[in-house]
């Protein structure tokens, strides 16, 4: 197998030709984690005929369109519930899910908050823009306090979702956040959440000039794409600060968004618990079978 050294020769392979080109704004983020996404799966060497992808409506939603691969774009924030049917119906295909903080966390959040309670075997990369991007600039579930948006033209009044400690605290098996800013941490975490076993989630805060920026007096990208990195901690530093800093450390960081990883645990999955059962219920039955024929041939 050729090694592949650049980005270039890896569009090539993962890219499918004549989707040019893509329908991302200058200074958009979903471009940059369809690009992680590919190292991860370059690196992990996986076979592609065997990788599924969902995504359900948005502009995140639409980068399985791009990739040469099996994919299934489905209705507005039911990717998690097509994911789930896709695992049960064939559960040798890897299922890889995008989805954006509108479609996952607003229109779909029922089914992500019972996809991870399930720990449904799928990884989930939800890609945070804080608004509702392609439909118009409205409020998303994740829009920061006192953000301005189409549906709150004098800011947001409402707290946005921690969808990171939502899914931790759901009991999820992988669940991560990053920015778009750096290469180096998403790829190694995506790999790691794709290996896994059960529900893994990467976030990734994921500039959006168009429609989030330009109302919020951060359209100029280099501005926006600045903001990002002023606005994110490593979560170990924000822990630390939150159990030893003074009162004013503590009180800046609540406009601070933590990124790394949130948990890392092993717990076993919906369907490794379904097959548990079936063969326990088999097991009974073919017992009963066993004595019944005892019993006849007496």
């Amino acid at each position: 197998m050729t090694e592949i050294k650049t980005a270039e020769e890896l569009n090539k392979k993962y890219l499918r030709e004549g989707m040019w080109p893509t329908i991302f704004c200058n200074g958009c983020g979903n471009g940059v984690v369809l690009e992680y996404t590919f190292w991860a799966l370059e690196e992990l060497g996986w076979d592609m005929d065997k990788v599924v992808f969902v995504s359900g409506i948005g502009c995140s939603s639409r980068l399985p369109g791009y990739i040469n691969a099996d994919g299934l774009h489905t209705t507005h924030g039911r990717a998690l519930a097509f994911a789930t049917g896709i695992k049960a119906a064939n559960p040798d295909l890897n299922v890889i899910v995008f989805t954006g903080d509108g479609d996952c966390a607003g229109i779909g959040g029922n089914h992500f908050i019972h996809a991870a309670r399930r720990n449904i075997d799928m990884t989930v990369i939800m890609i945070n823009n804080f608004i509702y991007g392609m439909t118009g600039g409205q409020l998303a579930p994740t829009t920061p306090f006192g953000s301005i948006a189409t549906t709150a033209p004098y800011g947001n009044i409402e707290h946005p979702f921690d969808i990171c400690n939502l899914a931790k605290a759901l009991g999820a098996n992988y669940v991560a956040r990053w920015t778009v800013t750096h290469p180096y941490q998403p790829i190694k975490s995506l790999k790691r959440a794709l290996q896994k076993k059960g529900f893994s989630l990467v976030e990734f805060l994921a500039p959006c000039p168009t429609a989030y920026g330009r109302r919020n007096k951060l359209g100029d990208i280099k501005k926006l794409w600045k903001w990002y990195e002023d606005h994110t901690i490593l979560l170990e530093d924000y822990e630390r600060i939150m159990s030893y800093g003074s009162e004013e450390e503590k009180e800046a960081m609540k406009d601070m968004f933590p990124i790394g990883v949130f948990q890392d645990i092993d717990k076993p999955g919906f369907f490794e618990e379904y097959q548990k059962l079936v063969a326990r219920l088999m097991g009974k039955n073919n017992k009963k079978t066993a004595e019944a024929k005892a019993v006849i041939k007496k």
